[in-house]
């Protein structure tokens, strides 16, 4: 049967698409005021994108915003809320703000990636409510993203509780899935030829 082997072979193919998959996951978020809490009227809007490398313990941050009414004094990750995609939670990354985030400015970039295995890559308030260890910290960081319970904020001088918020939401990683269709493509067409 040259089923069998076709079959055995896509499946290889499928594990190793998930595989590439698990060790790259991308959050997307897009930060407004109404999305804050307290809601707020902000004209200002801002988008980024959590890339985790579970294989390399890292998590890049990369965001941009505009528009503020006031200038940043502070932006980090909160984790995590009770229920998904509403409430608040405490401080999960650094205080008050990223490593690199530009304090003082109304709009801006930034792009920087943490080693999560350091301490220093977290409020230490989280890592000791979430099992006392950075590695004990990075799962229950990683876990909320993955289930709506983790968001972004900017906090500016005129709204110091945050003017903009937007919670990580899982985007898809189409590299995986072009991987696994190339590879079946060229299975089936492989198979095509020799019959």
């Amino acid at each position: 049967m040259r089923t069998l082997p076709l079959f055995v072979a896509v499946a290889s193919v499928a594990a190793l698409a998930s595989v590439s998959q698990g060790a790259i996951l991308l959050y997307g978020v897009v930060m407004n005021g109404p999305s804050e809490s307290p809601t707020n009227g902000s004209p200002a809007t801002g988008f980024a994108e959590i890339t985790v490398n579970t294989a390399l313990n890292t998590m890049r941050v990369n965001m941009s915003w505009t528009g503020l009414t006031g200038t940043t004094t502070a932006s980090h990750i909160h984790s995590a809320t009770a229920v998904p995609f509403a409430g608040t939670a405490g401080v999960a990354t650094t205080t008050p703000f990223f490593t690199g985030f530009p304090i003082g400015v109304t709009s801006g970039t930034m792009d920087q990636t943490y080693d999560m295995t350091l301490a220093t890559s977290y409020n230490s308030a989280y890592v000791t409510a979430n099992g006392g260890t950075p590695a004990s910290a990075e799962a229950a960081l990683f876990s909320s993203f993955n289930t709506g319970q983790a968001y972004l904020n900017i906090h500016s001088s005129s709204f110091g509780s945050g003017e903009i918020r937007g919670f990580l939401i899982a985007v898809p990683e189409p590299a995986s899935l072009s991987l696994f269709v190339a590879g079946a493509a060229t299975l089936l067409l492989g198979r095509r030829k020799r019959a």
